[in-house]
Parts: C-alpha cells; sequence; structure tokens
C-alpha cells in the first residue's frame, strides 16, 4: 500500500510542485518516497511519484518507482499472488533482483503486455506504468475498485494520483468544489455517489474500477476496460457443490491475502463476515490472530455476545475500541481534510477509530469482511427479493413462512415489511432513497435525482447484488476505509473482492443463498466447521453503525453554532429544517444519515472553498 501521484503533459513539473506533493504523500507511504521523470521532447513529459509503505520485501531495493527495462511503474496496493506468477515467469527464464510483487508486476507486463498481465493478476491496485520505448503511459485499477486513483484532465496534459489533494498539489490550481456532488449526498445519500462520473470536486475524475487508460499524444483518452465480470450461473449446481466450492475460494482467498513481511490486525465483528476470515487465519492456517472491535452501546449495534463466543471459542487476542465521542467535530474536520471529501456515514468515523486502535498497537495491515453481503446475501431487501425469485415454485410457502418469523420481526423500514414488495413491482426501490423528496424541499433549491441502476441480470436479488458490489453500496466504504487506514499508515486488504471467489458466488444458483429465512445460507455452511457454530446460526443482522446523537452534543451552545451559524452550506440547505432535525426528540436512520450529510458538507465547504482551493488542499491532512 503506497501513494502515487504524477502527470503526463507540455510542461516540466517544478521542484517545488513534487516536494509540495510528496509531503502530502507520507502517509500513505512513511517508509521511502522516490520521482521518475522522463523527457520525450520539449512538450512531451512523464512524471511519477512515490510514497511507500513496506509491506512486502522490505529492503530499499524494493522502493518506488521501479524500471525493468524500458518499463517503470508506479503502484499503490499489492498483487497478493505474486509468489506463483514469479514461478510462472521464472519457468520461461525470467529472473528477479528483488523479492517484491513489484517486480513480478514489471515482468509479467514485459512478458504478456498490461492487460495480459492484469487478467493473471490477483491483488488490489492502482497503476501508472510509462513504457520508455512506445512513449504510452498507462494507468489501471483493480477491479473492485480497492484502490483509488483521481485524474484531471487540463489543456496542459493529465494529472493523477490516489488522492484528489496530490494533483492539486502538482497542478498548482484551485479545485472548485462540486455543488450537484454535495447535493447528491444530501438528497439521495452514499448509494447515489458512484451512479455518477462526478467526484467532490469538479472536472475531477476517478479511473472506473475494471478499467486502464492508454495516454500518448492524446492526453485526454477515454478509459476502456481490460475485466468484465462472468455472471453465468450454474443452475444445476447442487447446494452442497455450491458449499463446496465457495468453501475452497474463501480459503484461498484469504490464503494469499496473509502474505507479508509486517503482522496484520483483523477487523472484528459478532458477524459471519470477519468470522469467517479470522477462523480461517487462526484454523486453517495457524496465524496468531489479533481482532480489533468497535464497543457500541447502542441496543441496535450490539453483538458482544458474538464476538465473546468467538474469541473464547478460539482463544483469540482482542482488542475492544470503545467508541470516543470526545472532541467529535473537530476530529470530524480532520477526517474531511484527509478525504478531500465530506465523510459519508458515521461508519466511516467509527472505522477511523477502529484503524486509529490498529497503528497504536503497531500493525501496518488491517483485514476487513467488505463485501461479502453483496457475493453472499445478507441485506433485509435481499430476502424479499429472494421470495420474488422463489415465487410459483413449490419452495415459495416454506421460505415465505420463514421470513415471517425469523425475519419480519426485525425489518424497521416500513416498504421492506411487504413480502411480496418484489412481486407486485420487480422495479420497486423506493426503499433505498427513503425521504428523498422531503430531504429535496429542504434544499434552498430543490434538487432531484432519480433512482438508476444498472442492467446486469434479470434475476432482481443478482441484479441488486451487482448494483451494490459495482455502485451502490460497496464503492463508498471502500473509498472511506482506503483513506481512514492510509490515515495512519496501514494497508486495508478485503478478502471477499477476490475475481476466483466472485466467478464462484454468481454461478451459484439464486434458490441456494436465502435457506430456512437465513442469509448467506452457502457462507455459513462452507465454514461449517471452521467458524463457531454459535456465529454461524446467528439470524440477527447488526450493521456496522452508530446513533449521531451519540456523538453530537446538541445541547452544548458551542456545539449547534458549529452546524447552525452562517456558512456556505445554507446557500444549499435550508437552516431551519437542520435546527428542526437538532431539536428532535431522536432521529430515524434516514434523517440521521441527512443530517451528518449536511454537518459534513458544511465542513467540506469551509476547509475547500471555491476561491481557495490548491490553498485549502495542499495543507490538508498535515
Amino acid at each position: 500500500m503506497c501513494g502515487i501521484a504524477g502527470y503526463i503533459g507540455k510542461r516540466k513539473l517544478s521542484d517545488a510542485a513534487v516536494a509540495a506533493c510528496h509531503a502530502l504523500m507520507g502517509r500513505r507511504g512513511p517508509d521511502a518516497v522516490g520521482v521518475y521523470h522522463h523527457a520525450a521532447g520539449p512538450e512531451r513529459h512523464v512524471d511519477l511519484l512515490h510514497s511507500r509503505l513496506s509491506i512486502i520485501d522490505l529492503d530499499q531495493r524494493a522502493n518506488q518507482p521501479m524500471q525493468r527495462g524500458p518499463h517503470v511503474v508506479a503502484t499503490n496496493g499489492e498483487i497478493y499472488n505474486f509468489v506463483e506468477l514469479r514461478r510462472e515467469l521464472e519457468s520461461r527464464s525470467v529472473t528477479f533482483t528483488t523479492q517484491s510483487d513489484t517486480e513480478v508486476l514489471l515482468a509479467a507486463i514485459a512478458q504478456w503486455g498490461m492487460a495480459g498481465a492484469l487478467d493473471r493478476c490477483e491483488g488490489m491496485w492502482a497503476i501508472a506504468a510509462f513504457d520508455e520505448k512506445s512513449g504510452f503511459l498507462t494507468l489501471a485499477r483493480d477491479r473492485f475498485g480497492e484502490k483509488p486513483l483521481y485524474m484531471l484532465s487540463a489543456d496542459d496534459g493529465m494529472y493523477f494520483g490516489s488522492e484528489v489533494k496530490f494533483i492539486a498539489a502538482l497542478a498548482g490550481r484551485p479545485l472548485r468544489p462540486n455543488t450537484a456532488q454535495l447535493q447528491r449526498l444530501i438528497v439521495n445519500g452514499y448509494r447515489a455517489l458512484y451512479k455518477s462520473s462526478e467526484t467532490f470536486f469538479d472536472d475531477v475524475r476517478e479511473l472506473p474500477a475494471g478499467a486502464m487508460l492508454q495516454l500518448g499524444s492524446d492526453f485526454s483518452a477515454a478509459p476502456a476496460r481490460y475485466w468484465n465480470p462472468d455472471i453465468a450461473r450454474n443452475d444445476a449446481l447442487g447446494f452442497d457443490d455450491a458449499v463446496e466450492q465457495a468453501r475452497e475460494a474463501v480459503i484461498d482467498a484469504v490464503r494469499i491475502r496473509l502474505r507479508a513481511d509486517v503482522p496484520l490486525a483483523f477487523c472484528m465483528s459478532g458477524g459471519i463476515d470477519s468470522n469467517s476470515l479470522i477462523s480461517i487465519a487462526a484454523n486453517m492456517f495457524e496465524y496468531d490472530v489479533h481482532g480489533f472491535t468497535v464497543v457500541n452501546q447502542d441496543s441496535r449495534y450490539i453483538e458482544q455476545d458474538m464476538v465473546n463466543a468467538a474469541v473464547d471459542a478460539q482463544n483469540l487476542r482482542h482488542t475492544e475500541v470503545p467508541l470516543e465521542t470526545k472532541d467529535f467535530l473537530p476530529r470530524l474536520r480532520t477526517l474531511i481534510r484527509q478525504h478531500d471529501a465530506p465523510v459519508f456515514t458515521i461508519s466511516a468515523y467509527c472505522h477511523w477509530l477502529l484503524m486509529e486502535a490498529v497503528h497504536d498497537a503497531g500493525y501496518k495491515i488491517a483485514i476487513s469482511g467488505t463485501g461479502a453481503d453483496e457475493l453472499f446475501s445478507g441485506y433485509y431487501d435481499h430476502h424479499l427479493a429472494y421470495l420474488a425469485a422463489m415465487h410459483g415454485t413449490p419452495d415459495y410457502d416454506n421460505a415465505r413462512a420463514n421470513w415471517e418469523t425469523h425475519i419480519l420481526p426485525h425489518v424497521l423500514n416500513p416498504l421492506l415489511r411487504n413480502p411480496d414488495m418484489f412481486v407486485d413491482n420487480s422495479d420497486e426501490r423506493r426503499h433505498l432513497y427513503m425521504n428523498a423528496e422531503a430531504f429535496s424541499q429542504s434544499l434552498t433549491s430543490p434538487w432531484s435525482e432519480p433512482f438508476t441502476e444498472d442492467s446486469w441480470d434479470s434475476d432482481v436479488l443478482r441484479n441488486r447484488m451487482l448494483n451494490e458490489l459495482f455502485v451502490e453500496t460497496i464503492p463508498p466504504p471502500l473509498h472511506e476505509e482506503d483513506l481512514n487506514a492510509m490515515y495512519f499508515s496501514i494497508e486495508n486488504r478485503s478478502p471477499f473482492l477476490d475475481r476466483n471467489l466472485f466467478d464462484t458466488c454468481y454461478a451459484v444458483p439464486t434458490r441456494h443463498l436465502v435457506q430456512d429465512g437465513k442469509a448467506k445460507a452457502v457462507l455459513r455452511e462452507a465454514m461449517r466447521g471452521i467458524v463457531p457454530d454459535a456465529i454461524l446460526d446467528n439470524r440477527r443482522k447488526v450493521g456496522f453503525n452508530a446513533p449521531l446523537f451519540g456523538f453530537l452534543d446538541r445541547n452544548d451552545p458551542d456545539v449547534r453554532a458549529q452546524v447552525l451559524d452562517d456558512g456556505a452550506i445554507y446557500d444549499i440547505v435550508r437552516r431551519e429544517t437542520v435546527e428542526s432535525l437538532l431539536d428532535a426528540p431522536d432521529l430515524d436512520n434516514h434523517e440521521g444519515l441527512f443530517l451528518f450529510a449536511v454537518i459534513n458538507a458544511r465542513m467540506f465547504l469551509e476547509e475547500f472553498p471555491a476561491d481557495a482551493g490548491t490553498q485549502a488542499m495542499t495543507s490538508a491532512a498535515q
């Protein structure tokens, strides 16, 4: 895990701009910095900047940018299967001078070209690769978008970086906040943020996940996909075979993600996802697991009994991380500077506190269970989509009875209390943008954007899960987990985001996903004998969340002033709406998300004003 930045264009970057960018890259890579410059002519320059967090091959020989023949790379991330790739390349008489995954990537590019190399790689990455022979710079991002790569196309060329602030430092110009993206967050919530190509700054875009961009004399070329997910289901696959295939794929995904020359920590909850990873590491690979758990006192989110069951059953090292509410607003402001964006949910703030504890314990890697819900099913509306898939089959009545017994009592969203919601209307999506119309009317100039989704699959459940994975529920936390971890110079790894595991899961027939009213049925049984039964048999779904008013002391006059005093946010949002929410006895989940978004948008506009963008961004996160 590292930081990358760079430029291809008509001018030579000044030493001052490079130094300013490197100064901002220290959190992503405190162990070494490097720069590569190539001039192919008076108006053709390439610059690659790198800051290193040493994870594999800690020697300085593995520093970047790294060159092998005409190929130069600066990368952020890890190639987890570099051991297997190295063996294959060595069988072709390729030799190596380091033990790093970066050199393996360079050799793979030389052997198979960029697209061919990436097809063979399993991992997470943002890559800038320059070929001195052809003169082309190629940018690429991993399949699921774990590692960020932002881009700014300008008249003089293309700037890019792991964080927006890096681009601002290299470009030396103001970056204007994007009001439309702020409105999108406030009205429709975090699910909407990756439905467009916009970011929180005008003209700044992210390279799409699973895409690469080749830049030559044309500095504004369009990205092209190098990976398209295979979603062909095997309807003849039996449940037991699906379980066995999933078991093998999850174990292998964990196996290669335990590769590191520094120790790893695990983010731990009481749920199946994190405990599957922890139990595989502890029981299958005899890894000395150290789990870190946020301790929540809100009854809606407490799962301490399940955490204790896992710790006791497997004799794990374990650290509880209490939710620290002191100095909430100043610390939130610090996090907004780090993110170059509003923080999307209170969960992200809690995750930041978790990363602080992991860092304080001396770890440089944290493993999390992100992605399991989207691979195996896990949300309340998934149950309804499953019922729609079962409608008209002999299994429907039993599936509905299980839902009424085990799921309905826990569902709060009124739309999701109708078991035939997707039977009645397969296009029903109002539950995903709850209260959006009211929130729109709370703006000074009403703004709305209808819900849209990509068409991946005719099956409602699988199409929902794919949209969640690639657009709605996974890109936002990946963005925030990366930046939270990098604030403390930690690499975050997500074993469920694995190509082979994805292919395995999406070959499973929909009818296997829910059994006896339990979502994640395939994962539960795949982990039988590895994860404690108490966790596998627990039906309760607990999200990683916390109540806003548990952090925000709305009775403190100073806090109220920070939220309600004049500011640019009230050019966008009606102040009286915010005040009424502060005075409400309690907030439902959607009202809490709205108020949290407004508070974050306010701080974002204060930290990154339109008339002082460069100054604000180049001083951010220091």
